[in-house]
């Protein structure tokens, strides 16, 4: 009973919570509802069963607990307006839309962007403060005041609760993926220096999910769940039995995970001609997961999808990695040659790959003395203790190299 409780906890949380706001307008009110309706379920389901319908009964429960707090406010004001608005909407809309409806209203670009993770997460994916701030790494306060925040601002700028008219839809999904972009980044690879957050990973796929099957005709939302399916079939074999990061041309690829790599490699394939910048970085991301071996990796495809990618917009991290595709391609003076015609942008001149990259084409020259300086470069940038492990073992080899 509990495992159908927190199944249908992950799957219709917000369609629940996001039912609730559409009928009264306050966030607050549905948070209480949705907890008190997930609540009630756990004796009534173990006294009656599950229901057939899960996800209808817990949107029934919180309308009707929703509707007798609004009759009770409105007999204590002795204005009755509110319960009739809310009353006169019988049924709900099907749970994509109210999902979708929740989605772009927590990621609406009048909020700060932490706080639209923060809601997002909470409102849409159900995670509670505590999950969301053990996540980040910060503490339950500050993810708290951020959904506090988040929710004033919705009602004092009177964000409304819906999709986008047409004209408006593509501005703001992209910052809706942006998002979602955001939290796969922090779970796959976070920036305070731990290994993984497979919490924030996972929730970053359904959320991806979600959003890339409510919205079947934007094909940047197929790119980008190709893209973190792509990425996310990998994380077996991300570390090693250390923890120590295992790099993509070292990595046992019997132990990516087929099915995620399928479907990433099928969408990829279908977003990939509409060519999008997450569509695109989805092709570069299929390119390797049809490569038996490292070896065998199509480098020219590669490369064509990356002149693609920066054809849309000049990014000295996407020309990097270019340039690493062209040494793979041509050779490592080719690399070296085009790391030389970046020069330290400012994007980069703080960033480990600018050194590591230069240092792989030094190393496959047989300049591992300069390599070596380069790995050690690297290192003292690197964001977290796993890829400082790394380049410190490649800046050792460059030494047996001698």
């Amino acid at each position: 009973m509990r495992v159908a409780l927190a199944d249908a906890y992950r799957g219709e949380w917000g369609v629940v919570f996001g039912t609730v706001v559409r009928l009264t307008g306050d966030w607050e009110l549905a948070e209480d509802c949705a907890q008190e309706a997930f609540a009630r379920a756990l004796p009534a389901w173990e006294r009656d069963g599950v229901p057939r319908r899960p996800g209808a009964w817990l949107v029934t429960s919180a309308r009707h607990r929703a509707l007798d707090v609004l009759r009770r406010r409105a007999a204590e004001r002795g204005k009755l307006a509110e319960v009739a608005t809310a009353e006169s909407v019988r049924e709900a809309p099907p749970p994509g839309d109210e999902r979708l409806r929740l989605v772009f209203t927590c990621c609406h670009p009048a909020l700060p962007l932490e706080s639209r993770v923060a809601l997002t997460l909470r409102a849409v994916g159900g995670l509670t403060t505590r999950e969301i701030a053990r996540a980040f790494l910060v503490s339950e306060e500050t993810v708290s005041q951020r959904i506090l925040r988040a929710k004033r601002k919705i009602a004092a700028a009177g964000i409304p609760y819906r999709v986008p008219p047409p004209g408006a839809r593509a501005e703001r999904l992209h910052g809706v993926l942006a998002v979602i972009y955001l939290v796969f980044t922090e779970g796959y690879a976070p920036s305070d220096g731990s290994t993984v957050r497979d919490v924030l990973a996972e929730e970053a796929v359904r959320l991806a999910r979600l959003v890339a099957a409510e919205a079947p005709r934007e094909p940047e939302a197929k790119g980008l769940l190709a893209l973190l399916l792509l990425q996310h079939a990998r994380r077996a074999a991300r570390l090693d039995t250390e923890g120590g990061l295992v790099t993509l041309d070292r990595q046992d690829r019997t132990r990516w995970d087929p099915a995620l790599l399928a479907e990433g490699v099928a969408l990829a394939r279908e977003s990939v001609v509409a060519g999008g910048p997450y569509a695109l970085q989805a092709g570069i991301a299929a390119q390797h997961a049809l490569a038996p071996t490292a070896a065998a990796t199509d480098w020219a495809a590669i490369v064509a999808l990356y002149d693609r990618l920066l054809a849309l917009r000049a990014n000295p991290v996407v020309a990097l990695n270019r340039a690493v595709a062209v040494g793979m391609r041509d050779g490592p003076q080719a690399q070296l040659e085009a790391v030389a015609a970046l020069g330290t942008p400012g994007e980069l001149a703080r960033n480990h790959a600018l050194p590591a990259v230069r240092a792989d084409a030094l190393r496959r020259l047989g300049r591992t003395r300069e390599a070596a300086d380069d790995y050690r470069a690297a290192g003292s940038l690197a964001p977290n203790g796993a890829i400082t492990q790394e380049y410190a073992r490649r800046a050792a080899e460059c030494g047996l190299d001698d």
